[in-house]
């Protein structure tokens, strides 16, 4: 690996660090931060298993950091137990 090649893996690290100090998060920048895959996201959003933006003007999906660590960290109370549990039945129901 010859030095420009070293420099450039460096900042392309530096960005994904970067990355991980917004605030507000899009789906991408959500899955990279979580290591989600993007399909499993829109999932989760379809579903309201994670906590997301609610704006109706915009159409694109956003994520509050701190609210994602919380649910990342956090326990569910039996409601989102319950809708976690029927969102893994449907995807068992679909892998057949």
């Amino acid at each position: 690996m010859n030095e420009q090649e070293q420099v450039v893996g460096l900042l392309e690290d530096i960005k994904v660090l970067l990355s991980h100090t917004k605030k507000v998060m899009n789906v991408e920048d959500l899955a990279q931060y979580t290591g989600l895959s993007k399909s499993k996201i829109y999932k989760l959003t379809h579903l309201k298993l994670i906590p997301m933006g609610n704006n109706p003007n915009i159409r694109q999906k956003f994520f509050d950091k701190e609210k994602i660590d919380a649910w990342l960290l956090g326990e569910p109370d039996l409601t989102d137990a319950y809708l976690e549990d029927q969102f893994n039945k449907s995807l068992l129901k679909n892998r057949k």
